[in-house]
């Protein structure tokens, strides 16, 4: 048993790099450090637990972690530092070596955070990790946070290993819990009040390794929950974005008409020496089908620009085959070469500034795409998810299909779908306004 006396009136900050399902992990430690007795830290506050949730996507990623690290402690001197999430698994000595860290936890670790943090006495960094193949336990997670919607973690790992990508080695092999244990979560979540539910994960569509069950038969599971109006699919690999999940999509009371799905490269030579598991027809295939049966559909596309072996040649293939889809925005990365990749063997190497120069020409290609998409939409009147809005911010929300629509505040709407007419852009772009 621990003992939390030693917890108890203690505060803790919380500080979240990277992606939805560190996020949403932070959320539940957050939880946990509350049931025994920690309170999140006020503004003005020193906080007695600083807890670091890393991401280690990319290079720039491990530098943002080490200068977070750095500003909460001497934000928060004397402060006991706990630093978990990927950059701590992939690197754990070297994140124990940060003056002031003093537990570093991996993958498996971060779910028994409270067993690590002792009497809070502060000491030289311990890391406890463990090998990425032997990580096997399923930490359950459904968190709100501060924003409207509720974010269900269904799935961990991946067992793709791309060429490019050390995600397989912070966060093990894939895994799950059951659908009945997503269920009961996603019922918690509408006891709660909670309207929209977004799944995440490494490798979602992956789901049903550990139970032997399947990603559809879980989306038709959660599709019965009442209470919730709406789910969103965060991303899904498309070698694993069936056409019986688009179709149930299309004719689902709750499953929103918004897919994310990862092409990163438009060109079938890259495809291939990045080992992703599909060609550009395959990609194109799926976004035919959805537009085919949900012309309103919101599809978003992660790409990544001057990997390893991408010519000039193979940019502006890949490039030409993106301008071609009907999709919706692009969430475009430049590679960052990972120590104990495949892709380090191979020989092509773009320079920074070519990575720049094909990252914009695919934002501005983007931005296209969006205010094209959205444009169609003006006039429309649509259902709306009010969320609660920043201090001094307009209040928005989102349609089923996910444009971004701002209204004059009014707390009342907080967590409420309204019917919303759509008029023109706001001042940025960024948004479509509401209008009587």
């Amino acid at each position: 048993m621990i003992d939390t006396t030693v917890f108890q009136n203690k505060t803790a900050v919380y500080y979240t790099l990277g992606c939805k399902l560190n996020f949403s992990e932070t959320s539940t430690i957050g939880k946990v450090l509350r049931e025994a007795g920690v309170r999140t830290v006020r503004k003005g506050e020193k906080a007695d637990i600083c807890v670091v949730n890393t991401c280690s996507v990319t290079e720039m990623a491990d530098k943002k972690c080490r200068q977070a690290i750095h500003r909460l402690v001497k934000q928060h001197p004397g402060a006991f530092v706990v630093v978990t999430g990927c950059y701590a698994q992939l690197k754990p000595g070297d994140v124990a070596k940060i003056e002031g860290v003093d537990v570093v936890l991996g993958a498996e670790q971060k779910q028994d955070l409270l067993q690590y943090l002792g009497d809070l006495h502060k000491h030289q960094g311990e890391a406890f990790t463990t090998a990425s193949k032997d990580i096997r336990s399923f930490a359950p997670s459904c968190s709100r946070g501060d924003r409207t919607r509720y974010f269900l973690k269904v799935q961990d790992g991946c067992d793709y290993f791309c060429s490019y990508c050390t995600i397989p080695f912070a966060r093990g092999r894939s895994r799950n819990g059951t659908i009945a244990s997503m269920v009961q979560q996603a019922r918690e979540a509408a006891a709660e009040g909670g309207k929209e539910i977004v799944l995440t994960g490494v490798n979602i569509g992956d789901f049903g390794k550990s139970t032997g069950e399947t990603f559809f038969d879980l989306v038709k599971a959660l599709d019965e929950v009442e209470g919730i109006e709406r789910y969103r699919i965060s991303s899904i690999e498309p070698n694993l974005l069936t056409d019986e999940i688009i179709e149930f999509v299309s004719r689902s009371r709750r499953f929103m008409p918004h897919f994310h799905i990862p092409l990163q490269s438009g060109s079938d030579e890259v495809l291939k020496l990045m080992r992703r598991r599909y060609d550009t027809a395959l990609f194109a295939s799926k976004i035919k089908k959805i537009k085919e049966i949900m012309p309103d559909a919101f599809i978003g596309v992660d790409v990544i620009v001057g990997t390893r072996g991408e010519t000039d040649e193979y940019f502006e293939k890949a490039y030409e085959f993106i301008a071609g889809l009907d999709v919706t925005q692009l969430h475009v990365f430049s590679y960052s070469e990972r120590p104990g990749t495949q892709a380090l063997k191979i020989e092509h190497v773009v320079s920074p500034e070519e990575k720049h120069r094909r990252s914009q020409k695919l934002l501005a290609l983007s931005d296209e795409k969006t205010r094209a998409f959205y444009a169609r939409h003006i006039g429309q009147t649509m259902p709306v998810l009010m969320e609660k809005p920043k201090a001094g911010a307009p209040m928005h929300g989102f349609t089923a299909n996910y444009i971004r629509v701002e209204v004059e505040n009014d707390k009342a709407l907080d967590n409420k779908v309204v019917q919303v007419r759509l008029g023109d852009f706001n001042e940025d772009f960024t948004a479509l306004r509401g209008v009587e």
